[in-house]
């Protein structure tokens, strides 16, 4: 079977471009998948049509929308779905095997991360209501009406939503899904490894009786992606710090970069830590590690040694199988240089001291392992001295952790930015402090692993107010 050929699709027309590139199946020199690029001059010629985009969403009600977005989510699960440019149909089995050819991620993984996409279409309604906090629908389709009993009114700030996506999860293609039910477009540049998620979610929204002009997909280099984040309307970048720094002040732009999530112990429940291993252990794990809301930290009043040595056991237990083990809970890397790159970084922040790789004790082999031709980083829990130590707050693509001993008084001022903090804790004085704290952006209060997302709550952004801005208005009768 010939490998499929992944088009451009520009407001949902297929378009095959002279620039191909193929992205070989992980470990072998045979083909995945061939794909079309993109040039930025097709890119801005496109984006100054957006606008038509957007009026064939217009044309839908916003209740005709979540209906088709929950078709959608039935048929992203169970269907098979064109892919490529030949006819070629695509079942879910497919796409599982698909994106673990090129992606790394076990069999397993991709099941759980469509399981969790799943629940964003079904979910729409519930997540539209968090985001907006109770506004109706309709209020989107006559531009105005009323929310708690005051007038409100929304205007959208954007023809379309332009997503530069990563290959790391199919998981973070949840974001944007909303989008379409908002009545904005969606422009997507996918991840070199993984154009298999996005492409197939937009083809289940026009089967499910979406318009296909709103969906638009530019596998494309780093010139078409710069045209994208100038000159989309909104954009949604993914990227390490490097990356999105530069565009963090741009109201255009939300950037999600590192996370630098945290699950932190009060002095009031520290003793009893053992309680909480297994949430811990699932903070850093989940996804093998490879979402900005895995910890990547654990700050302690005291027991850090002990609650490292528990933890540290307990992830060792995770090892590098076979894609098609059930088991398989570690994901191998597309980029082989990358896991190296990792791997260097990690060793060179214990050389330079006051930090020990606890799970070294525990695990078969050297960190960095190879198998079926794939590069995997074993999990690692690093025990630091302090938080001045480089690996005390570090984030990598693979399930790694720093424990820190640290007074409870003195937390809050070292943890730095943290996209999710579970904070394990009854004292409400302090609970309060937690609340008050500007550089936590998700709270979990109490025993919740920090990867336990509720949708229904605003993640890294609010999507709504993102598209849309609240205007002022009056109505007067005339005479």
């Amino acid at each position: 079977m010939t490998a499929p050929h992944i088009p451009i699709l520009r407001q949902g027309r297929v378009h095959k471009s002279l620039d191909v590139q193929t992205v070989p199946k992980l470990g072998t020199d045979e083909p995945a998948a061939e794909i079309s690029f993109a040039c930025a001059d097709m890119i801005k010629y496109d984006l100054h049509k957006m606008g038509s985009a957007r009026a064939a969403l217009k044309k839908f009600s916003c209740q005709e929308l979540v209906d088709i977005t929950k078709r959608a989510g039935e048929i992203f699960l169970n269907d098979a779905l064109p892919v490529g440019t030949e006819g070629a149909m695509q079942t879910p089995e497919d796409y599982v095997l698909s994106l673990a050819s090129t992606s790394g991620l076990p069999h397993a993984l991709i099941r759980m991360n469509m399981k969790r996409l799943g629940g964003i279409f079904a979910d729409i309604d519930t997540i539209f209501r968090g985001l907006t906090r109770g506004l109706d629908w309709a209020v989107l389709d006559k531009g105005y009406g009323e929310q708690g009993g005051a007038p409100v009114s929304f205007s959208a700030t954007t023809n379309e939503l332009a997503v530069i996506l990563p290959s790391n999860s199919p998981a973070v293609n949840a974001l944007w899904i909303p989008a379409i039910a908002m009545k904005v477009p969606v422009l997507l540049k996918p991840g070199r490894e993984e154009p298999w998620t996005p492409w197939r979610i937009m083809q289940a929204f026009i089967k499910a009786g979406a318009p296909a002009e709103a969906f638009s997909l530019y596998p494309t280099q780093h010139d078409g992606s710069g045209t994208i984040i100038r000159r989309a309307g909104r954009v949604m970048l993914f990227g390490d710090d490097s990356t999105v720094k530069q565009y963090e002040h741009d109201p255009r732009i939300e950037v999600h970069g590192t996370g630098y999530s945290k699950f932190i112990i009060g002095e009031d429940e520290i003793d009893q830590w053992e309680k909480y291993i297994d949430t811990i252990v699932e903070s850093v794990s989940a996804n093998s590690g490879r979402s900005c809301i895995c910890t990547s930290t654990i700050v302690v009043p005291r027991h850090g040694d002990a609650i490292a040595t528990a933890v540290a056991k307990r992830l060792a237990e995770i090892k590098p199988l076979a894609q098609d083990d059930p088991n398989a809970k570690l994901s191998g890397f597309a980029n082989p240089m990358f896991a190296e790159w990792i791997n260097d970084a990690v060793e060179k922040g214990l050389k330079s001291g006051g930090a020990t790789d606890v799970t070294a004790q525990f695990r078969e082999g050297e960190r960095f392992q190879q198998r079926d031709g794939m590069n995997y980083l074993q999990p690692t829990l690093i025990r630091v001295d302090s938080f001045d130590q480089e690996l005390a707050i570090r984030e990598f693509l693979f399930p790694f952790a720093s424990v820190v001993e640290c007074p409870q008084a003195e937390m809050l001022d070292k943890i730095g930015y943290s996209l999710v903090v579970t904070a394990v804790t009854k004292d409400i004085e302090w609970i309060n402090r937690l609340f008050d704290c500007p550089h936590i952006d998700r709270l979990n209060i109490g025993n919740v692993p920090t990867n336990r997302i509720k949708w229904d709550q605003p993640h890294e952004g609010n999507l709504f107010e993102f598209l849309y801005t609240r205007r002022s208005f009056q109505i007067a009768e005339i005479a």
